[in-house]
């Protein structure tokens, strides 16, 4: 058995079974809305398939700029925005979207289809300037923050994001929502746009604090006694309808569908990528040595799934992603026996690389060392991309049109003695 070729036909398929559009089809009923906002990384998959139940209905739509394909029906009007730090065209895509919802009457409706990534694709900059809230952003992914960190941050310097999207509005609000954070936090998917904000000035500020951020402007607006987010939206409806879990779920039953025995770990891994590598490759060796962690004895190999969303301190300048870091540190802590293993975003582009992620050979070790490659020195100037590129072993998909957080196969093949 292939067993590279296996991870990566079980990541394709996942992603193709739990579709945007897969995944909101069992949603798109009753009357047509008089307004259809899809703003993330799957708005335009979202976007086409609510337009194919609601044909007609006026649409705008915020996809990540560099999609390669951004045709829509007629009636949608697409703006692109940028990502992971918002420029003049998020903030665009974000006074458009303000006008037309605020331009709703109290007895219409909008249909808002919200993805990972909207955060920056859609900023409305509250207190700070553009430049202003782009280094911020900078600084705190430079420091190692966590999304629910950042977006406590951004979420207080925006008229969009912790419910102020949907306070622009007088109209009744359905909101539709792809989870790409651990836990399905819907007030952090996105910075929460259509959610109500249990988080405060002083919790932002609390953030800064932390990672030792000074960001003078922020600081002065969280101190200055402007009104804070929303803690209520009377007149909205969130619901997800997709998330990791049914990512690796979808893979589970691929697998097994083909004899493979699959056992999800879990859909909430987070944490540093090099630590989070270390207890998978424990784990690995455990199921190695041991046996299958599920009863039923597998005939062939076992696949370990596991999801969630690592975190990566930048110590370099090297090229890579949570993904490409997890899979380089997985290799070393792994060794010399290595294993078959992909570590990929689902969302199609890992970080700074033009990568979904990278897969893993047992030969990895050996093949780098005929290239001259070092994979620790590799791993400390945080250059992963780089690393698996040059060994070939990088899956380059583009960007998916999805976003459902992160992927982790590992493959093993060898089974329990006697």
């Amino acid at each position: 058995m292939n067993l590279r070729a296996l991870l990566e036909d079980t990541y394709r398929a996942a992603l193709a079974a739990v579709s945007p559009a897969a995944l909101l089809a069992p949603h798109l009923s009753g009357p047509h809305p008089d307004l259809i906002l899809a703003f993330g990384k799957a708005s335009l998959p979202m976007a086409r398939a609510a337009l194919s139940a609601y044909p007609g209905v006026p649409t705008l739509i915020v996809p990540p700029a560099g999609t390669a394909d951004l045709s829509a029906p007629p009636e949608a009007v697409v703006m692109p925005g940028s990502h992971p730090v918002p420029d003049e065209r998020s903030v665009a895509a974000a006074e458009e979207a303000l006008r037309r919802l605020g331009e709703l009457r109290d007895d219409q409706q909008a249909l808002v289809l919200v993805s990972g990534g909207g955060s920056a694709l859609m900023a409305a900059p509250d207190g700070v300037t553009l430049a202003q809230k782009q280094a911020l952003t900078r600084d705190l992914l430079r420091a190692g923050a966590d999304i629910g960190e950042i977006n406590t941050v951004r979420r207080h310097l925006s008229r969009t994001k912790g419910g102020r999207l949907a306070q622009a509005t007088r109209a009744q609000l359905r909101a539709l929502l792809l989870s790409d954070v651990v836990g399905d936090d819907m007030s952090v998917i996105a910075s929460g746009p259509t959610v109500p904000d249990s988080t405060t000035f002083a919790d932002a500020l609390a953030v800064l604090d932390r990672y030792g951020v000074a960001a003078p402007q922020a600081r002065a607006h969280f101190q200055s006694g402007a009104p804070d987010t929303p803690d209520q939206l009377p007149h909205v409806e969130n619901r997800i309808i997709g998330s990791n879990r049914l990512l690796l779920e979808a893979a589970q039953n691929y697998l097994e569908t083909r004899g493979v025995q699959a056992v999800i770990l879990g859909d909430t891994f987070e944490g540093e990528a090099r630590e989070l590598a270390r207890f998978h490759a424990s784990l690995a060796r455990s199921v190695q040595q041991f046996g299958s962690p599920v009863a039923v004895p597998a005939a062939g190999p076992v696949v370990l799934l596991s999801g969630g969303e690592a975190t990566v301190t930048l110590r370099g300048n090297g090229t890579g992603g949570r993904n490409l870091e997890f899979a380089l540190a997985l290799l070393l802590a792994l060794g010399e026996r290595g294993l078959y293993a992909l570590s990929a975003g689902s969302d199609g582009i890992d970080g700074s690389s033009d990568a979904a992620g990278a897969f893993l050979t047992p030969d990895s070790l050996g093949r780098a060392r005929a290239l001259g490659l070092d994979a620790h020195d590799f791993l400390e100037r945080n250059d992963s991309g780089t690393f698996f590129a040059a060994l070939g072993d990088t899956l380059v998909t583009g960007p998916s049109g999805h976003n459902l957080n992160d992927f982790r196969a590992i493959a093993i093949a060898a089974q329990p003695p006697g």
